[in-house]
């Protein structure tokens, strides 16, 4: 602790507490005077031997340096009490801005991670996603290579797993009901003297469709050609769908 020197000049003012202090040592430098009055030969009250001192004497300004230097001393321990609260006001500061510190720490720490797991999440979503859509594409890419036979059985059945993968409605029995009224099951067949032939626009293939309908309804993933049999039943059928609800439904030229 560091030392404290006051000159007599100047001291800090004394407390309640320090004036009852300094009190009490002029009490006791008085009792001290009294007792050094006693002559050195007077006998004690005892059945001792008499036990001769030589007289005790305190001049005022002894009494004095003692009260001043008891009131330096009182004093020193109040400024040292003053010195060590304010530490202790200190250092409370010092951890209350430590913990501020710590808990913006954690709550930065907390949204940090909880960002991270959103991410983690998203990506998780976005992947899953994409693996369906992966999958869906390797399921239709299955069906257009999936071996069928080269005859009216085999373009149905390829035409019904492609409608199916489109979302075109239409079944079996409606699609050969139709192409053999239409074409006999005959996919080169060409119809040369109704009104569309006489515009220019001749129905072709199975279901005998015209070129303009064919184009509007072509489906994705078959032939660009009328006369290729699972275009033109596909094409067909999306046409009907579009227009009747379903082949199923159609049950004379359409």
């Amino acid at each position: 602790m560091p030392k404290y020197t006051f000159t007599r000049a100047h001291r800090p003012a004394l407390t309640k507490r320090h004036k009852i202090a300094v009190a009490g040592v002029a009490t006791l430098g008085a009792a001290a005077v009294a007792f050094s009055a006693v002559p050195g030969n007077a006998e004690t009250t005892t059945s001792e031997a008499a036990v001769s001192s030589a007289p005790v004497k305190y001049s005022s300004e002894q009494l004095k340096g003692l009260q001043s230097d008891v009131s330096e001393q009182l004093a020193a321990r109040s400024l040292q009490g003053q010195a060590a609260e304010a530490k202790a006001k200190v250092e409370a500061k010092v951890k209350a801005k430590a913990a501020a510190a710590a808990k913006k720490k954690a709550a930065a720490a907390a949204a940090a991670k909880k960002k991270a797991a959103a991410k983690k999440k998203a990506e998780k979503a976005r992947k899953a996603k994409a693996a369906s859509r992966a999958a869906h594409r390797a399921k239709l890419k299955a069906a257009v290579r999936k071996s069928y036979a080269n005859n009216l059985d085999g373009w149905i059945k390829e035409s019904l797993d492609i409608m199916k993968a489109k979302g075109i409605p239409g079944t079996y029995n409606g699609l050969y009901r139709n192409i053999i009224r239409e074409s006999s099951g005959n996919p080169n067949a060409i119809n040369n003297w109704d009104i569309n032939a006489i515009n220019g626009v001749p129905s072709i293939g199975l279901l005998q469709i015209i070129k303009p309908t064919f184009n509007a309804y072509h489906v994705p993933g078959t032939a660009w050609s009328q006369y290729d049999p699972v275009a033109n039943i596909t094409a067909s059928a999306n046409y009907a769908f579009h227009r009747y609800g379903s082949i199923d439904n159609v049950n004379s030229a359409y």
